[in-house]
């Protein structure tokens, strides 16, 4: 069978991915007119009824209090490029991070308007969505965003869509380690699909059974070491590393990406940089 594979720049033996994820300040709640609170809660407590989670909304709260701080810093400390997947709304409220994703000249990606299930809307309300995304992160950040992941589902329209407003590349994708085009969805408007990968993300240590920081960190050192490897073998490829101001934040976790990044330091030949220059690079040496 053949492997996957590519060329990185100046022979990189791979690329790593960082994706930290902003969803704080969008989540769901009564107070922004949806009908309950947000389900996702590092306690599991979900009520359905129309009422607010004020435990909740302050668990997201710490996220853009103590754990952007602890997360800027290392990331300035160990010179790591990441790309910011970020609710647009969280930015509006929440100015700072995008102040700091400015100042670190990292790149916005649009996780949609709101940090909200995208698969119920119609066209028209999906395209408004977009839109509104796109208007809301270039003016928090003064640019554009090129990328789009969804909150995981999404519509048989929503790739589509995102063609038709300049998108050049798509993350909402697991299917391997290497960039790929989609020739199909708008015969003679390939767009890039640069997958993303679940299993080193931070969230398994929200969800239950859930992983302790060490067992997450052994398992993301042992992930890049095996994509390292292969690079080493002559198969390059690329690692996705996700996390999430609320949780990697934690004192209790950020240690774990300390240690992580003090790891990825120890070697040569690593292309640490963001979703966009990784479809860019894509793009260039397989054209479409």
């Amino acid at each position: 069978m053949q492997e996957e594979r590519i060329d990185w720049p100046d022979g990189a033996k791979m690329a790593l991915s960082i994706v930290i994820n902003v969803e704080e300040g969008s989540e769901m709640t009564v107070a922004r007119g949806d009908r309950g609170m947000e389900p996702v809660d590092e306690l599991g407590v979900h009520v359905k009824s129309p009422i607010r989670n004020y435990s909740n909304e302050s668990n997201y709260l710490y996220g853009i209090k103590a754990g952007a701080p602890r997360v800027v810093k290392l990331l300035r400390e160990y010179d790591i490029l990441a790309s910011w997947t970020v609710a647009a709304l969280s930015l509006e409220n929440h100015p700072e991070i995008a102040q700091a994703i400015v100042e670190l000249g990292h790149e916005p990606v649009s996780h949609g308007w709101r940090w909200v299930h995208q698969f119920k809307m119609d066209e028209a309300e999906e395209r408004d969505f977009i839109r509104k995304a796109i208007t809301s992160i270039e003016k928090t950040t003064g640019t554009r965003p090129y990328g789009w992941l969804s909150r995981y589902l999404l519509t048989d329209n929503t790739r589509r869509l995102l063609i038709e407003e300049g998108f050049t590349y798509h993350m909402d994708d697991y299917s391997g380690d290497v960039p790929f085009w989609d020739r199909d969805c708008v015969p003679g408007k390939p767009i890039v699909i640069v997958p993303y990968q679940l299993d080193s993300n931070d969230m398994k240590m929200w969800t239950d059974p859930a992983m302790t920081p060490d067992q997450w960190l052994h398992y993301a050192k042992r992930n890049f070491d095996q994509i390292y490897s292969e690079g080493v073998q002559g198969n390059p490829k690329m690692m996705s590393l996700g996390l999430h101001l609320r949780i990697i934040g934690r004192p209790g976790r950020i240690w774990a990406l300390q240690e992580f990044f003090e790891h990825v330091r120890k070697y040569p030949d690593i292309w640490v940089t963001t979703r966009n220059q990784i479809a860019q690079h894509f793009a260039h040496v397989n054209p479409a």
